[in-house]
């Protein structure tokens, strides 16, 4: 039985609602993409205006910039705050490590960027992402390669056990790009029993720019209901 989408955006608002309380005032603040942060940017502009909240926000995708924009919060680049304190970003899957798939929405790369670069990444989600491993019903790992490697990554990715799909645009012919300009490969695996090996593999192959697979990047996820949050919490090894 599908989830109601009603439901499916009420809980998705209430993780994001609980996320943006963290933001504290003077903060550089980590934009992560998707649907689900929309809200978040959303309510951090109403704290922004309500509370004359002095934030700048550092977006990991255009929407993610025009989102901003719209909602009144400054913008800032890693080159000017290259450390940010906080981080709020999707998922597609979460299992109970907090480690994540990512890149549904094709921002990937530029959105471990900015969780690598945070003292604080706050993940939020449905309840419905939350996996017990990685990769669960086939769910699979985005990847950006690259264009001139898309056959070698193709044929390397087969020797580790996936199959990789371009994804195609909806709408027009052709590959979908990221900001980066490189098309999206889709990678099929099953169960994922260890993602940093999976990662680290994938990675050493040339013409890989990135993977979906974010490892040992969130310190907390906020996973929403109908009718509140759950809160999940893990111990990340900081790099600051």
């Amino acid at each position: 039985m599908k989830a109601n989408p009603d439901s499916v955006e009420i809980a998705k608002k209430n993780a994001a609602l609980v996320a943006v309380k963290h933001v504290k005032d003077g903060n550089i603040v980590g934009l992560g993409s998707g649907t689900t942060i929309a809200y978040a940017i959303e309510a951090l502009g109403e704290r922004v205006k309500k509370e004359n909240l002095k934030v700048l926000g550092v977006p990991s995708s255009y929407q993610a910039f025009a989102l901003a924009v719209q909602n009144k919060i400054p913008v800032t680049t890693l080159e000017e705050h290259p450390v940010i304190d906080v981080n709020i970003d999707g998922a597609d899957q979460i299992d109970p490590k907090l480690n994540l798939i990512k890149g549904m929405g094709a921002a990937l790369t530029r959105e471990k960027i900015v969780a690598a670069a945070s003292k604080l990444n706050i993940i939020i989600a449905d309840e419905k992402k939350r996996v017990k491993i990685l990769g669960e019903n086939n769910h699979p790992v985005p990847i950006e390669v690259l264009t001139f490697a898309i056959a070698p990554v193709t044929l390397a990715i087969g020797k580790l056990g996936g199959k990789a799909t371009l994804r195609e645009t909806k709408g027009k012919l052709g590959p979908v790009i990221s900001d980066n300009g490189n098309p999206i490969m889709d990678v099929t695996f099953g169960a994922i029993t260890d993602a940093a090996k999976l990662n680290q593999q994938l990675k050493m192959i040339p013409g890989v720019i990135e993977t979906g697979l974010f490892v040992n990047l969130a310190d907390m996820a906020y996973l929403g209901t109908t009718t509140g949050t759950e809160k999940l919490q893990t111990a990340r090894k900081q790099t600051f």
